[in-house]
């Protein structure tokens, strides 16, 4: 809205500065018999001015379409960002809920998915906008998620299954130095994605 508006008030500027001598004289005569002529310098002035005006006009509209299109992302731009991101989160291990509780599963890896995207996105995309929303039908142990960002049509199904990991779960060491009683569950990830919405 701000880069149209600024356009016309460019265009505004540049049809002022376009108006002939003559005609200004005779509109300024019939609005004021009695006022004295304007000498040529005058409007030499004016058109200076208001052409000085427009092409900051100008300049500002082309800086307000740059910042407009550093704060959305393309579909070129989401598309590349899932498909390294996937590949980065592909294979990887972590840790699960100490207590066994995987209530948080969905909401923990939908941040997960969402921060390795802005990170992949480069230097032109923003960094924010992208949203993960977990399908309905999610297990920990098989999960879809919907991926989109501000200002990009496409949208990407990234699919996540959670396996026990080869590496098996970790007991940190009890207080006297022997085993803990604690085993922390640790977890392989095996990511997928695709062009669509899960």
């Amino acid at each position: 809205m701000m880069v149209v508006l600024t356009f016309v008030l460019t265009a505004g500027l540049v049809a002022m500065g376009c108006v002939k001598a003559d005609r200004v004289r005779a509109w300024r005569e019939s609005f004021n018999p009695s006022a004295p002529a304007l000498p040529d310098s005058t409007f030499v002035v004016a058109r200076v001015v208001l052409f000085g005006m427009a092409s900051i006009g100008v300049f500002t509209a082309f800086q307000f379409m740059t910042v407009v299109a550093d704060a959305e992302w393309s579909d070129d731009e989401l598309s590349s960002a899932v498909s390294q991101a996937t590949e980065e989160m592909d294979g990887t291990s972590r840790f699960g809920d100490i207590f066994g509780d995987d209530s948080g599963f969905d909401e923990e890896f939908a941040t997960m998915i969402e921060e390795e995207i802005v990170e992949n996105g480069g230097g032109g995309a923003p960094q924010d906008g992208v949203g993960a929303s977990a399908a309905a039908s999610n297990k920990p142990s098989d999960a879809d998620y919907t991926v989109q960002a501000a200002g990009a049509d496409a949208a990407f199904c990234v699919h996540v299954v959670r396996t026990p990991s080869e590496d098996g779960d970790y007991t940190p060491p009890g207080v006297a130095g022997g085993a803990g009683s604690v085993t922390v569950p640790n977890y392989d990830f095996a990511v997928t994605s695709r062009e669509g919405e899960c």
